[in-house]
């Protein structure tokens, strides 16, 4: 199979090619045609070595080049699958068509025929189970090695600083989250929690612990598993669509993602956990479908397996089982059919529901970041929301371009040789700068909650110091607490916000994409609750103090709750994660079902495409997109247009200037002609023809497929040499009296190859591609073949020769 590799890996690729097993062939070429440049990122098509598949539990890596691999900035291997989606599923159905007749025949024929038939139902209750008590696990992990940096629990050390506190009688309304079980690394190592050497103290320990984490989570994904590092979900899209990435899904690399995800979260850096939580899922299915021979052996019904897992990933990382189930269809499958709809559903209702009985977040809710807002929304407030939006399209372009300028900086220089170095420089400079800013130094996901908060009367939280004004003593309208003006607290607060924006908007760039597993979301959504929790309270304001004037005059009266700047937090969330990611109607729904928010949906749908309509307007790619193409992985995207007005023949191999097309003959040729054909070409298969001289199509035979089976012949059908008539037909000629044995191959020959002629237009051939999910079509009167790599490089020098259109031209 055809090899992916990216120059900009310079270190990771070729150390691993360096260390590459010996029996698999690597092949030096310098042909010019072989190499294009597609957005800066270097695809190398020449080698076409064939790769086991995703389930395998092979680890190219593992062989001595897991260090190597780890000094680039992404896998550095990419096979094809086995077998076609389509080719895939009809073994299936003639599977399913032998079980059914068999099922009339005896009673255990039928039994056999229920528990196939209920094995898929069975293997999504185990990755829901499976994901949702890992997704537990990493919650609670986390939770506690986080507020071990700032303090310890004298009752017993495995309590978090929360659950520390929850049984005792001494705290206090204004200092709930001081007890006296619960000390400061400062009064555990001087004796008191006050001062400037307190202060010093619980500085460095929190830098410590920061550095400790971080140098744990980068050392064990460098040694063990380097495919546990970044999100994942730009590997997982490429995997759906048809290509493999041995070893991704493979039980190291779960192993590892799972332990360092903890430790990354808990060291501080600005990522999240809910992309790798996607990968956590997709490798738990991956290894219980080895369960199952019916999934085991079929990449095809694998792949649905995964789509639905994705969906899983979602459902834990946020509580939210719909909103997984649409991203999974919105975002990442390539190929989403209406059984793997209700897969999909019912895993994402048991992951939900297994994370509901563990209860991670301790509040008997399933919610990450349950809201209770007391006041409606107004119309007029759709302007505040629509400049959210505006502002979450522009950070999501502007973080898309400066995290690929970054990316691209540290796999073309020196930097990207030294990941644990990056790792530990940027987790000193996050933990140094965040600290001082209480904003800043609490979690993402706190920060988050805190944003999305709504004041009561007596809430102690900076956010919420306004002061008591004598004409809004009493409860507002809908019992909410009624616009106050703002105090001395709440300006302070305002300003550590600010900070804490710029802060997070730059801190962000240079963490998502090192050696550590990283998401996008939570980090995307703080900085939209931050921009959001700043509009809010200065709309709050400005009805406060200018309730009669036109705008707010009529719905907007003195002592009424008006404003909720939490939910501009939330608003604004939502904007900017739709801004870096492009999701829309998936992320309206993962939002609601978030907060509990049901009443806001049409603010979201607002800020959300006005986000994506802005952020198209600087390029239509999103952040998984982006890295896509940045990987150089071969991925088709689906929602971009085919601008070009070539035809197949354009495209297709072999071209004027190619050897011949290298074909088999249904008969006619020996074993050792056979070999020696499959020895000095790497494709992965052969298109199989009546003669040389009429190219009529038979059909088509994998490389795989035909080495077996001479392999097996020789060893098991008698009278078998190098000399005997391969023969692909279904009756084979008499041979002669002295003539070996025939070898008859009929068996392996896809008799109905996916073909086109060489006058389709290309855009036709593309969506072929794209909705049927193919590797290669041939093109007949047997003229060549065009594989998906093919049009990639076709697309790459069409955009490189042709004047770029603004998006909004398209």
């Amino acid at each position: 199979r055809r090899r992916m590799e990216n120059p900009g890996y310079r270190s990771g690729s070729v150390d691993s090619l360096r260390h590459r097993p010996s029996d698999v062939v690597v092949e030096d070429d310098d042909d010019d045609d072989e190499m294009v440049d597609i957005a800066g990122a270097t695809l190398d098509f020449s080698n076409t070595d064939d790769d086991p598949p995703l389930g395998s539990g092979e680890y190219f890596v593992e062989r001595g080049s897991r260090a190597g691999s780890m000094s680039g900035a992404g896998p550095g291997r990419l096979v094809d699958p086995l077998e076609d989606p389509l080719p895939g599923k009809s073994k299936d159905r003639d599977r399913h068509r032998e079980i059914a007749n068999k099922s009339r025949q005896s009673t255990v024929a039928l039994l056999h025929s229920v528990s196939d038939a209920f094995s898929g139902w069975l293997l999504m209750l185990l990755v829901g189970l499976m994901s949702g008590a890992l997704a537990g696990g990493i919650d609670i992990a986390a939770h506690w090695l986080t507020d071990m940096k700032e303090g310890l629990c004298l009752v017993g050390f495995w309590f978090n600083h929360e659950h520390c506190c929850w049984t005792s009688n001494e705290t206090t309304f204004q200092e709930r989250d001081r007890c006296p079980q619960w000390q400061s690394w400062a009064e555990i190592m001087t004796g008191t929690s006050e001062g400037a050497l307190a202060y010093f103290v619980n500085y460095l320990m929190f830098l410590v612990w920061a550095l400790l984490f971080a140098l744990l989570a980068v050392t064990l994904v460098r040694a063990f598993a380097p495919y546990a590092c970044g999100s994942g979900i730009p590997e997982i899209k490429t995997i759906l669509s048809g290509f493999i990435i041995r070893g991704y899904l493979g039980k190291w690399t779960l192993i590892i993602k799972t332990i360092t995800l903890v430790l990354a979260v808990s060291s501080g850096l600005s990522l999240g956990k809910e992309g790798p939580l996607v990968h956590v899922a997709c490798c738990c299915a991956n290894i219980l479908c080895h369960l199952f021979t019916k999934y085991r052996k079929n990449e095809a019904k694998r792949r649905e397996v995964l789509s639905a897992a994705a969906a899983v990933g979602v459902s834990v990382a946020f509580g939210a089982p719909i909103g997984g189930v649409l991203f999974s269809l919105e975002e990442v499958s390539y190929y989403f059919p209406l059984k793997t709809l209700w897969r999909s559903f019912f895993a994402a209702l048991v992951a939900a529901f297994t994370l509901r009985s563990i209860n991670p977040f301790g509040n008997s809710r399933l919610v990450l970041f349950y809201v209770e807002f007391h006041a409606p929304w107004h119309l007029v407030e759709l302007g505040p929301f629509i400049l959210l939006g505006i502002f979450g399209g522009l950070w999501g372009a502007l973080f898309i371009r400066a995290n690929i300028a970054w990316c691209r900086i540290r796999k073309s220089t020196r930097l990207g040789h030294y990941p644990v170095t990056e790792v530990l420089v940027v987790t000193a400079l996050t933990g140094m700068l965040a600290y001082p800013n209480s904003y800043t130094r609490m979690g993402g996901a706190e920060l988050i909650s805190e944003l999305f908060n709504d004041c009561s009367l007596l809430d102690s939280s900076q956010l919420c110091g306004y002061k008591q004004s004598n004409s809004t003593s009493g409860a507002g309208v809908g019992n909410g607490l009624a616009d106050r003006p703002a105090g001395v607290g709440l300006y302070a607060a305002l300003w550590q916000l600010a900070l804490a924006l710029v802060f997070k908007m730059m801190i962000t760039v240079i963490t998502f994409g090192m050696k550590v597993p990283s998401g996008l979301f939570i980090p995307s959504m703080a900085v939209g609750a931050i921009a959001g929790r700043l509009l809010g309270v200065g709309m709050e304001q400005l009805a406060y103090y200018n309730h009669d004037s036109a705008i707010f005059r009529g719905w907007c009266s003195p002592g009424a709750d008006c404003i909720t700047p939490g939910l501009y937090a939330m608003v604004g969330a939502a904007a900017c994660l739709g801004g870096v990611t492009r999701m829309t109607v998936s992320l309206v729904v993962i939002m609601f079902e978030l907060t509990g928010g049901l009443e806001y949906i049409v603010p979201l749908m607002a800020a959300t495409m006005t986000s994506k309509w802005v952020a198209d307007a600087f390029g239509r790619e999103g952040i998984y997109e982006a890295h896509i193409r940045l990987n150089g992985y071969p991925f088709l995207e689906p929602k971009e247009e085919f601008q070009h007005s070539s035809l197949t023949a354009d495209v297709m191999r072999p071209r004027r200037s190619d050897p011949p097309l290298a074909v088999l003959t249904q008969e006619g040729m020996t074993v050792e002609e056979v070999e020696a054909l499959v020895e000095s070409t790497h494709y992965s298969g052969f298109p199989v023809v009546v003669s040389q001289d009429s190219h009529r199509l038979v059909g088509f035979v994998l490389r795989r497929d035909l080495l077996i089976s001479i392999d097996n012949a020789r060893k098991r059908q008698e009278g078998v040499v190098g000399a005997s008539q391969v023969v692909f037909t279904e009756h084979s000629p008499a041979p002669a009296d002295d003539a070996p044995p025939p070898l008859r191959l009929r068996g392996i020959v896809d008799l109905s190859p996916f073909t086109v002629t060489d006058h389709t237009p290309m855009d036709i051939t593309v969506d072929i591609f794209r909705k049927l999910g193919l590797r290669q079509c041939l093109v007949t009167k047997l003229l060549g073949i065009i594989t998906k790599k093919d049009i990639l490089k076709h697309m790459a020098n069409d955009c490189q020769q042709r004047p770029r259109l603004h998006p909004l031209q398209l």
